[in-house]
């Protein structure tokens, strides 16, 4: 039995229906966030070969300061031989900072990048989906709470009257109208039972009216 807690139907059409838009609404939101992750990855490669350059200037630097600074005890000549090794392992830590900068720089475009791709497709399609179903959701607790109520299903009635298509409503009876200004129960039960078909809920999911 359909919870009236469940944002779905209980008519079986609109319940496919439902379960059809589901389908294609995840889909294609998790579509875009495979394409979202793809760019983020192609990005984030960037990253990775500046971590590398950083990682290698690195080394080459600690190992120019530490030739820097075994020449520099070389007797008369050590200050130099050692200068343009030291200037070569500062020339090697600047590009270890340049190398950094790209790790840094690409992160954040990667994420930047991989969300402007993805988000806008998933929200055109997320927030429409989203507030239908919700609209739905409030529609179907609404009907369901009136429908529990002798007023309510009268109001249910009314509304049918006013909202039905006249092939449905000449179903219920020949004179919808008149019946339902007589106060007839069968009529105002048929007449609740076509509003609350319209809001995707079947008097079978809630029981009857304690009338």
């Amino acid at each position: 039995m359909m919870s009236r807690y469940l944002p779905y139907a209980g008519t079986p059409g609109r319940l496919t229906l439902q379960l059809v838009t589901d389908i294609v609404a995840v889909s294609w939101m998790t579509v875009w966030v495979l394409v979202g992750i793809a760019v983020h990855s192609a990005v984030a490669r960037i990253g990775d070969v500046g971590l590398g350059v950083q990682n290698g200037a690195n080394g080459v630097a600690g190992n120019l300061d530490s030739a820097g600074n075994g020449v520099h005890r070389v007797p008369w000549v050590g200050d130099v031989l050692s200068r343009p090794l030291i200037a070569s392992g500062q020339a090697a830590q600047d590009i270890a900072a340049a190398g950094h900068n790209l790790h840094t720089t690409a992160t954040w475009l990667a994420v930047l990048l991989a969300l402007a791709v993805s988000t806008p497709p998933i929200l055109a399609i997320a927030m429409p989906w989203l507030f239908l179903r919700l609209r739905f959701f409030r529609r179907k607790r609404t009907a369901i709470a009136l429908a529990e109520t002798p007023a309510g299903e009268h109001l249910l009635a009314l509304r049918a009257l006013a909202n039905r298509p006249l092939t449905g409503l000449a179903t219920v009876h020949p004179d919808p109208a008149g019946a339902w200004r007589r106060e007839d129960v069968a009529v105002i039960r048929g007449l609740a039972a076509l509003e609350l078909r319209s809001a995707g809920v079947r008097r079978a999911h809630f029981g009857r009216t304690g009338r």
